[in-house]
């Protein structure tokens, strides 16, 4: 098979829609990992995806009946554009049936392209039966998104490009897979050239299908796949992309969600762009990769394979992203219950920048506090800092690797505390730079309890904490003195209904 197919790559129509992405040095991911690392931009495409080279190669194949029946096709969204573009191209009806879970920024752009979006299922394979019903009963001609040879031929056509735009011997490829076109096509041509270059694919470990496929040497039907990938979450490999892919992709390894938006962010900070989760999975790949077999002065290239992403994603991805680079330490620690603790547990911390800080009174002995540190050495800094705090004997755990807290946790800690009396809850805003957090609460000083604290660095200009303060009644007077003389922006949000519902 491979050797018919490297004639079809050969052959492939593509660049009627489609351009040659340009093949980029990622200068900071080379620096800091020591290796000759490169972007293969497909995120470049006027679709911002490389399907649409399989799509429009495939489409131009058909025969004047099948392009007269009209196109359908099943797609997370980016096969859904290439098909759109390519049908409108040349002059072929289509319509592609989306899973609900595909974002709106690809259903939108299905539409600007000419194509009709019918939204069906719960993923992609839900949305594939449906197509395929609509074939048996309307007479569509169907566009496979990967399991198709003229499809996978067209995903070829950027291993020709990559070897005219890297002349010299590439060490190693790597290619997310999804439904295993991408990697297929790519894989078959640099292999029958330079059989070895290694090739890898890279998977989310939610929606391992590859993964499982070469691992049992059959193609596994996974019962429930994660779709933060959305454009590689797959249920079942095709047919002729496995057995394609188990003879020229070496290995298939699996990447995290903390480790595909570390390489969101790895992507931005080179070339200043946001790729979708399942176009930063090659980049993913390759890290865990390098550090794994301990890398040096390799030429790697990653292929950068969409950049589909939903604006309200960024939030999420930029979460994790410390965490999945391994940046950030999140930690639940217990201190004394008195005035004066927090200054001390910041003074452990010592200079390193606090991201998040959120505690709510429990009890009269003991304060628990969840608090999220920024890293600049990773494991090894984060073992040192357990070290230092278990020394000045705080009881601490490391949560930095927890799902719950990472998710649910960080957002949660708070609640109406039993017991606390004379809570006043203020508001503050202070200019945001290193030592910040401690200088606020140096000010606040001693004289009163901390009953509630929360405080997340949002990389702003003005750090914002909301604090909750017990103060006798006849020490008001003085209290309102001290906010005047504080130096900082304030609010007064003790009679705040929200604060009432939840935690007064």
């Amino acid at each position: 098979m491979p050797s018919s197919l490297f004639e079809r790559i050969l052959k492939a129509r593509v660049y009627d829609v489609a351009k040659e992405t340009p093949l980029e040095l990622a200068k900071s991911l080379s620096s800091r990992f020591d290796n000759q690392i490169y972007f293969k931009r497909e995120d470049l495409q006027p679709v911002f995806s490389f399907k649409l080279r399989g799509a429009f190669n495939k489409m131009f194949q058909l025969s004047d009946k099948e392009k007269q029946c009209g196109v359908i096709a099943a797609s997370a969204g980016n096969h859904a554009q290439g098909i759109a573009l390519a049908g409108t191209k040349l002059g072929i009806k289509t319509r592609i049936v989306m899973p609900e879970i595909t974002p709106d920024i690809k259903i939108e752009a299905v539409k600007s392209f000419g194509g009709e979006p019918i939204i069906y299922g719960a993923s992609f394979d839900d949305a594939y039966a449906h197509a395929m019903e609509l074939v048996e009963s309307e007479g569509y001609t169907f566009v496979h998104p990967f399991d198709d040879l003229d499809v996978i031929a067209g995903q070829g056509t950027i291993g020709m490009e990559l070897l005219k735009q890297h002349q010299d011997p590439i060490d190693v490829i790597f290619l997310a897979v999804g439904g295993g076109g991408l990697a297929s096509g790519i894989a078959t041509y640099i292999k029958h050239l330079y059989p070895d270059t290694i090739i890898i694919g890279v998977e989310h470990d939610q929606a391992p299908s590859m993964y499982k496929a070469f691992k049992h040497n059959e193609r596994i039907a996974l019962d429930r796949i994660g779709t933060f990938a959305d454009g590689a979450a797959v249920k079942q490999v095709g047919e002729k992309t496995f057995s394609i892919a188990r003879q020229v992709v070496d290995e298939i390894i699996l990447v995290s969600t903390d480790e595909t938006c570390a390489a969101i962010k790895d992507m931005f900070e080179d070339t200043r762009t946001m790729l979708e989760p399942a176009g930063a999975l090659a980049i993913a790949g390759l890290k865990k990769y390098v550090e794994k077999h301990h890398l040096k002065d390799k030429q790697l290239i990653a292929v950068t394979s969409g950049a589909n992403i939903n604006f309200d994603r960024l939030r999420h991805v930029a979460e994790r992203a410390e965490l999945g680079e391994k940046r950030e330490a999140l930690l639940a620690v217990t201190i004394p219950e008195r005035p004066g603790s927090f200054r001390e547990f910041c003074d452990a911390i010592g200079n390193r920048p606090i991201t998040e800080f959120n505690y709510r009174y429990a009890d009269k002995v003991n304060a628990q506090v969840f608090a999220g540190v920024k890293l600049s050495n990773a494991v090894q800094e984060r073992n040192e800092l357990l070290q230092e705090l278990q020394d000045q004997h705080y009881a601490v755990t490391d949560l930095s690797d927890n799902e719950l807290a990472k998710v649910h946790l960080r957002f949660m800690v708070g609640g109406h505390a039993q017991g606390v009396e004379n809570e006043l809850l203020y508001r503050f805003r202070f200019p945001e730079s290193p030592g910040a957090l401690l200088h606020f609460l140096t000010r606040i000083g001693d004289q009163w309890n901390i009953s509630l604290f929360h405080y997340r660095n949002h990389g702003s200009d003005f750090g914002r904490v909301l604090v909750g303060i017990q103060v006798a009644r006849d020490e008001c007077a003085e209290f309102r003195s001290f906010l005047k003389n504080l130096g900082y922006d304030y609010w007064d949000e003790t009679d705040n209904p929200a604060y009432q519902r939840f935690l007064g």
